[in-house]
């Protein structure tokens, strides 16, 4: 205990606040549908924004609190959450959509702060700390953020208010929806110790069974447990887990966009098994779409392409290549992508097909490598102006000419089922 209070001692001056949406791809869809002119709210149904509804398979991204109550999970198939509930809506995801609710969020939380740390789609982190002359009540604050973001914007958010990023992010998970919680180191052991051990930021689906051996079932318990038997069983990652449990964290809040994502990508199950080339091709065009707008819109160039395939027998497949230079061009990771298909494609038929990027690095500093070709410029322009008008209205605004030939209907610009963004292993 003699660490934590030297701890408290250090941190005590920090007002840090994490803002997370409360279901957001769902909380967004609905928002945006009321101020269409839809009369019903489907955050007040059993409703779960996931894949294509006409397609085979997709899996639950969000979903209603009604849903909650018949047991469906974010990551179940549709297949499984229809069975639980067969008068569920399903509605598709919109990333476009949720690009733009979420950079309307940011561009009001800039108004408080502009120490901000955009950690994925839906969630921020704020550093209000020294500032105590410009808000002298920190829970007004909360308030008035929270209350002013539904109301403008029509979602609610929960936001956590601690001494360090971590325990802000745990405050935020506290009682949904609309709500605003404090986790600071006198509340720990009441508002936090007494939470199951799976609870803790850090502790997944593979970790967690491995503390239950050790009889550790509470963050209390993890807290409180010999860590040199941790990092003899965990190694590095028993160190880490000992401290979030006993809420030492230090890092910055790091202002910025999404810089410390790992990867991103977008896959597709087909409604149908695909054949032949050109078919193939379209596909990956669309999701090559998806995600090199992703890539632009978090600031970031990648240098690492990868392709997964899986045919009609479920075997599963994929190939990644190194580029020579770090890209956000759509063109560029098209042209990878497609020789990687050709690669190891082996003329089977095909059920899904997904595209990712990793290796990213921030594009503040891009410089034209003597390996561009003369016409990136041309094409990265282009791609933003594509990105503007598609950001503004709607994903199929504008659409490749082939599209438009074949029958088939682009991605929706929406998520995909391995859409979600790998983040960063720390805060």
């Amino acid at each position: 205990m003699k660490m934590e209070g030297l701890y408290m001692g250090k941190c005590k001056e920090k007002i840090i606040f994490h803002i997370d949406v409360n279901s957001a791809f769902l909380s967004w869809t609905a928002a945006d549908a009321l101020q269409h002119g839809e009369t019903v709210d489907i955050r007040k149904i059993a409703a779960v924004i996931g894949g294509d509804p006409l397609s085979r398979h997709g899996i639950v991204l969000a979903k209603s609190m009604l849903a909650k109550k018949y047991n469906i999970k974010t990551g179940e198939s549709l297949f499984s959450a229809r069975q639980k509930c067969p008068k569920l809506k399903v509605v598709a995801p919109k990333y476009d959509l949720y690009v733009r609710c979420s950079n309307a969020m940011l561009n009001i939380l800039k108004e408080y702060t502009p120490v901000i740390q955009r950690f994925s789609i839906d969630e921020c982190f704020l550093d209000f700390s020294n500032m105590e002359n410009i808000y002298k009540d920190t829970m007004k604050l909360a308030y008035d953020i929270k209350d002013r973001i539904n109301r403008e914007l029509g979602f609610t958010v929960n936001i956590g208010i601690a001494h360090n990023k971590l325990l802000a992010k745990m405050a935020s998970d506290f009682e949904k929806p609309d709500k605003v919680h404090t986790l600071f180191e006198n509340e720990i052991k009441k508002k936090m110790w007494t939470l199951p051990v799976g609870d803790l930021f850090m502790v997944g689906r593979a970790t967690e069974p491995k503390l239950h051996k050790l009889n550790i079932n509470t963050i209390g318990e993890l807290a409180n447990f010999d860590i040199n038997i941790l990092k003899t069983v965990f190694k590095s990652h028993g160190n880490l887990i000992w401290n979030y449990a006993n809420g030492i964290e230090n890092s910055k809040v790091k202002p910025g966009n999404l810089t410390d994502m790992k990867s991103m990508g977008n896959s597709t199950t087909m409604a149908f098994d695909i054949s032949d080339r050109s078919t193939a091709y379209m596909v990956l065009l669309s999701l090559c779409e998806t995600v090199g707008m992703r890539l632009r819109n978090s600031q970031n160039l990648c240098t690492l392409v990868s392709i997964e395939i899986k045919n009609s027998d479920f075997s599963c497949y994929s190939r990644q290549r190194k580029l020579m230079h770090a890209t956000d061009c759509t063109n560029e990771i098209v042209k990878t992508t497609y020789s990687l298909f050709d690669e190891v494609w082996k003329g089977e038929k095909l059920r899904l097909l997904g595209v990712s990027v990793s290796e990213l690095c921030s594009n503040e500093n891009y410089q034209i490598s003597i390996f561009d070709n003369k016409d990136m410029e041309k094409h990265r322009a282009l791609d933003s102006a594509i990105d503007k008008i598609r950001m503004k209205y709607g994903s199929n605004s504008v659409q490749r000419g082939m599209f438009l030939q074949s029958g088939l209907k682009p991605m929706s610009g929406g998520v995909g089922e391995d859409e979600y963004a790998e983040m960063s292993s720390r805060l």
